[in-house]
């Protein structure tokens, strides 16, 4: 498997498979590259709700951490739902223990796209204070944006103000702050850098019910992007036309009775119809 880039996620489990640690894992094999996972909590859900919720213990979850990378040259990592301080804890120690040095991506899943929450109440300060500062790349929501910062957000100057105050406060490199639960024609994501300057991404809105895990499967992409060599701008740009497509590619689909998922396989389709 020479040439192979490998990528570490670390994420919930969905058992619908449309988000969490199978989405991860569907893209990053639909990229080429390859995946290997340490899963933080177990979920029942589908595409209509959470059900419920049971946290891995944080000595499982960092054993799982040290077995991959003691055994295998990790090129980049993507953090999604933690769900508790104590697994927060436990990321943190595990990437010191074993000096990890790649790109670290982390979404901050604090809410599904039911409405339901996928983050306990004391946790997001332990997250900001333990994980952020190690970040290649945040990758919060406009409703995750909003709470990080404690500022509402109502339109694009108010997108690049809140990723600016996320860099200076929580000592993030970059943030990407996502616009795709926004109203409009357009989804408009803003990447904002450690220098304060920023780069707009914007793109038709598609209308579908097949949303489910897209904040996962792009957090996934732009790591996996990152992990094969781009400058973080392409990252985000390739990631988001991964994404983009594979809402397209689902538009027609019926999975479930609520938000199904995206078609994660579309580039391979394409290929395979060629």
């Amino acid at each position: 498997m020479d040439g192979l880039k490998y990528i570490l996620t670390i994420a919930g489990s969905d058992s619908v498979g449309g988000a969490g640690i199978q989405a991860d894992i569907k893209t990053i094999f639909s990229l080429g590259q390859y995946a290997a996972s340490a899963i933080t909590a177990v979920t029942a859900q589908n595409t209509c709700g959470v059900r419920a919720i049971q946290a891995v213990d944080a000595k499982v979850l960092s054993a799982q951490i040290d077995a991959v990378l003691e055994d295998i040259p990790v090129d980049a990592i993507k953090i999604g739902m933690v769900y508790t301080k104590e697994n927060v804890a436990a990321i943190r120690e595990s990437l010191a223990k074993n000096n990890y040095r790649g790109h670290l991506v982390l979404d901050p899943v604090l809410v599904a796209t039911s409405g339901d929450m996928l983050a306990k109440a004391d946790f997001l300060q332990s997250l900001k204070a333990e994980l952020f500062p190690l970040c290649t790349v945040l990758t919060p929501n406009i409703s995750e944006a909003e709470a990080i910062s404690g500022m509402k957000i109502s339109n694009i100057d108010d997108m690049v103000e809140c990723g600016r105050r996320i860099v200076a406060e929580c000592h993030c490199k970059n943030v990407l702050v996502k616009g795709g639960h926004s109203t409009g024609e357009k989804m408009t994501d803003i990447l904002v850098c450690g220098d304060g300057s920023y780069k707009a991404f914007s793109a038709e809105k598609i209308d579908s019910q097949n949303t489910h895990g897209t904040g996962c499967t792009l957090s996934s992409a732009i790591a996996t992007y990152l992990a094969m060599g781009f400058p973080l701008e392409e990252a985000v740009a390739q990631a988001k036309d991964y994404v983009y497509n594979a809402i397209r590619a689902a538009n027609d689909a019926k999975v479930g009775h609520g938000h199904g998922s995206t078609n994660h396989f579309w580039g391979l389709e394409r290929k395979g119809n060629k």
